[in-house]
């Protein structure tokens, strides 16, 4: 069964890239469209992540670095704007591997969970509220708000993930392979300004 793990992936790689999927229901979907037993073993994020980045290399390098860029300056003006929730990125847009159709993920760390609800509504800025899975697999609440992006032309996601302050000590572990798993608003500042001009 695991022979079809980089089949899947591939497949799973194109619809992260072409429809902005997150990798569990790519993944998924993949396995359906290629007609496999439910049962069949999926790859892991790591494999799926290493053909989204081969898919980029491809067929969109040049268009994706522009995509990238500004996503990551929509979320450096947001996380600026939120910094008194110790903002942090996660994700593909802190990853480097997202594309126009992904939405950005700002984890906030707060002293009070109401307080960025709060933050926002006294900022005047309408937002959904909703539930979510957090990074060790418990449900938070999660913030949308719909933004303008004038230089991709279009609405873009973007989300904020509501943590208590303690989990923040865990949540700069690196991952398996040794990657900070998101950024605070000084490493996204450095990533926005070591960015080429587009």
């Amino acid at each position: 069964m695991d022979a079809h793990k980089d089949e899947i992936a591939n497949l799973a790689a194109r619809m992260v890239v072409e429809e902005g999927l997150e990798y569990g229901p790519a993944k998924r979907r993949a396995l359906k469209q290629l007609g496999l037993s439910a049962r069949a073993a999926l790859p892991d994020n790591d494999l799926v992540e290493a053909a989204v980045q081969d898919y980029i290399a491809l067929f969109c390098a040049e268009a994706q670095a522009q995509e990238l860029a500004a996503l990551r300056a929509i979320a450096l003006q947001w996380m600026e704007r939120l910094e008194r929730f110790r903002p942090h990125l996660s994700g593909a847009v802190w990853h480097g591997t997202a594309t126009q159709r992904n939405d950005i993920y700002i984890q906030l760390f707060c002293d009070d969970p109401k307080s960025a609800e709060i933050g926002l509504i006294d900022m005047g800025v309408r937002f959904e509220t909703h539930a979510t899975t957090g990074f060790n697999g418990e449900t938070v609440d999660a913030l949308s708000v719909n933004v303008r992006s004038p230089v991709l032309g279009t609405f873009i996601g973007v989300h904020l993930l509501i943590f208590d302050y303690d989990d923040l000590r865990g949540a700069m572990k690196p991952d398996a392979r040794g990657r900070r798993p998101r950024g605070d608003t000084t490493a996204v500042r450095t990533l926005v300004v070591a960015q080429p001009e587009s």
